[in-house]
């Protein structure tokens, strides 16, 4: 199909971090891709290290090759001619998955389950995998409703950072929760302290947990009001204690452990919810008392991905900083060091939340100094 000459120089080759096998990332010089008349071309600015990218890395769980990246904001070099919403030069935070909007799964609101969701729509060659670890990537029209422009003001880390917030906004979506209710998240790394953030703007009290200090500290800087140890002996007695006998009504697990999703069962009240949104890979099983499901009525619920109905929420949130997705950022690493971005991810030290990678920078830039300011 022919293109719009809506474009800017643009090379024939680029920089990519392509993915042969386990724990094998290479720096290789591949062609450009080209786009269809329906489809953008986007040179990549940022973007973010996600944990589903880091397990798929490190345990070759999809084969090779692909590009990774789906946390992906950058700058729109080339237009097809039949896209009217764009133009070159406009910056973009990109949606990777975009449901059909009509199958079964559809209907039920259920876009994740989608069959066209599963399908990624933007990459940057070989199997589409999102391609935010390449200079440049296509951005095919079922992804076009997920587009979304980045106001002057903001940054193309912020807008890379509108993908995990989505997700954390859809699982927050789901719990049943009144004003002055009690939620416990367990974890507070990137998606932990996400979660504890949207959950105070909603005006309920947040517990937090985590087993590395300064992210306790960090909780309280994005709302929670208590903060504990999550090795701490005593912590169930202290999460009754807080919620005056009754149980929270809700637990966050945003780490993967399945001893914690047992013990958040009994945490929680009767007729409320644990919410499991860490566990991404297959294989792990808990042992759950089923009379806590039926005879106390608690509800164990997943959430997985975002929700392109959420999309425009989620700019708001993140572009007038009620959420303020900087403050997450402490590492950056350029395209040419993906590997070590990924490894450092796998492996934080405190100190350490979001990484992204930033094709902006030629070295390693890290900011871990506490910023307790919610503003």
């Amino acid at each position: 199909m022919r293109t719009s000459n809506r474009s800017v120089g643009i090379p024939k080759t680029m920089r990519a971090v392509v993915y042969r096998g386990p724990n094998d990332l290479r720096v290789e010089q591949i062609p450009v891709p080209r786009i269809r008349s329906d489809e953008l071309l986007v040179r990549v600015g940022v973007c973010g290290v996600c944990p589903t990218d880091i397990k798929k890395v490190i345990h070759g769980t999809v084969p090779p090759p692909r590009i990774f990246g789906h946390e992906t904001a950058g700058v729109i070099v080339q237009v097809g001619s039949r896209v009217r919403r764009f133009s070159v030069g406009d910056p973009v935070a990109l949606h990777h998955h975009v449901p059909c909007m009509n199958c079964h799964m559809c209907r039920h609101g259920a876009f994740a389950q989608c069959p066209t969701y599963k399908r990624t729509g933007v990459t940057a060659g070989f199997e589409p995998a999102g391609g935010g670890y390449a200079e440049y990537v296509r951005v095919m029209s079922t992804a076009l409703p997920g587009v979304v422009r980045i106001p002057r003001r903001n940054s193309l880390i912020e807008g890379a950072m509108l993908e995990p917030v989505n997700t954390v906004l859809k699982a927050v979506k789901r719990l049943k929760l009144l004003k002055g209710d009690h939620v416990l998240v367990v974890g507070q790394g990137p998606i932990g302290l996400m979660f504890t953030r949207l959950l105070a703007l909603l005006d309920v009290k947040v517990g937090a947990t985590d087993l590395i200090q300064d992210r306790l500290a960090r909780a309280r800087s994005f709302g929670a009001k208590r903060v504990w140890r999550g090795d701490d002996p005593g912590l169930a007695k202290k999460i009754f204690q807080w919620t005056s006998g009754r149980g929270a009504d809700a637990v966050v697990l945003t780490v993967p452990s399945e001893r914690v999703a047992c013990e958040a069962v009994s945490w929680v009240r009767g007729a409320g919810q644990v919410m499991v949104f860490g566990h991404t890979k297959r294989g792990a099983l808990a042992e759950i008392d089923l009379a806590a499901v039926c005879v106390d009525e608690k509800d164990l619920i997943g959430s997985y991905s975002s929700d392109i109905l959420l999309q425009d929420e989620v700019a708001e949130l993140v572009f007038t900083r009620k959420l303020d997705v900087r403050r997450l950022v402490t590492h950056q690493y350029p395209l040419t060091q993906t590997a070590s971005a990924i490894a450092q991810a796998a492996q934080p030290t405190p100190g350490t939340l979001k990484i992204v990678v930033n094709h902006q920078i030629e070295r390693p830039v890290a900011d871990v100094r506490p910023n307790d300011s919610t503003k």
